[in-house]
């Protein structure tokens, strides 16, 4: 149409960054290429094992601590009988637990025996909760020296007294153990129970006098 005016094309959009006269363009950089194989994550190590406790010199046991079924009970001197077994307490005592005065003492290296009754005519006795004990409980028995030696339980056992093991339970041993002794089986009110429970343990460590009344 006669007089009309054509717009004008619109200029193009500035470069907000315009290449410089004579550089060449740059290419954006490409991203790093990752490690097809990247290195495996460090494994932990294992904190090292706790030495063995020394065995420890003769001293008498006084008291025996079994926390997981809250027994404390004082300790007695008991000799083998004929049997070449350890009998228990008197009647009269069954909340004592008897421990060999001629094997080892708490901590000594060797076999060290310790028994105790399960019940009386009267009801429960020291070592009644002891076929509770299961692997890995603690034994702590307190010496005359104010040391405590700390067993681990490794088996709790039960024999018919007529197949009762006498090496296994009373064996003498290369490390310090101890085997804690009750009665077990079947109850027959005129001969008694017809076996017995063994508790077997290993020391495990040694707590010194001012460790020990810390933690009490």
């Amino acid at each position: 149409m006669p007089g009309a005016q054509h717009p004008r094309p619109a200029a193009p959009a500035a470069n907000p960054n315009p290449t410089p006269p004579g550089a060449q363009p740059t290419t954006p950089a490409a991203p790093a290429a990752q490690n097809p194989h990247p290195a495996p994550p460090a494994i932990p190590r294992r904190p090292p094992a706790k030495p063995r406790p020394r065995p420890l010199p003769r001293s008498r046991a006084t008291v025996l601590l079994i926390r997981y079924l809250s027994l404390k009970a004082p300790i007695m001197d008991l000799r083998l009988d004929r049997q070449r077994r350890l009998p228990a307490p008197p009647d009269g005592k069954a909340n004592f637990v008897g421990w060999n005065a001629d094997g080892p003492t708490p901590g000594e290296k060797g076999t060290a025996v310790a028994v105790g009754h399960l019940d009386t005519d009267t009801g429960p006795a020291v070592f009644a909760g002891l076929t509770e004990v299961k692997r890995g409980v603690l034994v702590e028995v307190r010496r005359a020296d104010g040391r405590t030696a700390v067993y681990t339980v490794d088996a709790v056992r039960k024999y018919e007294k007529a197949n009762f093991p006498n090496k296994e339970v009373y064996g003498p041993r290369g490390r310090p153990e101890l085997r804690l002794i009750t009665c077990g089986g079947d109850y027959n009110r005129r001969t008694g129970y017809s076996g017995n429970l063994v508790v077997f343990a290993h020391l495990k460590e040694i707590h010194e006098p001012d460790k020990h009344s810390r933690a009490h």
